[in-house]
């Protein structure tokens, strides 16, 4: 029997997929993402709003949300649903899509992606340099904010249903979690 190595698809691949086409280059394979759920799109909203209402004012960065190329590696390219860039490091950037490992990047996990966010992205943007990372569960209404450690990414703080988002990117921000599900 021949056996055959699947190739891997890298940046120049997803390059030649037409624009908005709903993909992510995940470990070189192109990964087909449907679009998000109106409650989905309910918490990435209210989120992004919340955050958005403390960075601007205080002039600490900027604020993105799906869909936006995020170029980690060769053969990674994610859109997050929501990701930060301190003020101090837009210069970095070049080109149209981001091409520096964001600050902050937030997940809203979905059925057909969130094994991706909880594994291989999670390992991705770690080994990248993200440096505060939230997985937001619609499913059991939770939210988990994770920021790097030494060798990994040690949880700051897990919230079910209730209680008072903190982040320790943004001192002074919070938000109750309740307002973030309340749809």
């Amino acid at each position: 029997m021949l056996l055959t190595e699947k190739k891997r698809a890298t940046i120049e691949d997803y390059e030649r997929l037409p624009e908005g086409a709903p993909y992510q280059l995940i470990a070189g394979e192109l990964i087909m993402s449907p679009s998000p759920t109106r409650f989905h799109q309910d918490i990435s909203g209210v989120i992004e709003f919340a955050l958005k209402l403390f960075i601007i004012p205080r002039d600490l960065g900027k604020i993105y949300d799906a869909p936006l190329d995020v170029e980690l590696t060769d053969t990674d390219v994610y859109q997050p649903d929501i990701l930060f860039i301190r003020k101090e490091r837009l210069s970095l950037l070049q080109g149209d899509r981001i091409d520096i490992a964001p600050d902050l990047v937030i997940e809203i996990l979905s059925p057909s992606t969130a094994y991706y966010d909880l594994k291989h992205k999670k390992e991705v943007y770690y080994q990248s340099g993200v440096q505060e990372y939230w997985i937001v569960d619609p499913a059991d209404e939770s939210i988990e904010i994770m920021v790097r450690d030494k060798e990994y990414y040690r949880t700051e703080s897990l919230l079910r249903k209730t209680g008072v988002l903190q982040s320790p990117m943004f001192p002074g921000f919070s938000m109750k979690v309740e307002e973030v599900f309340v749809f």
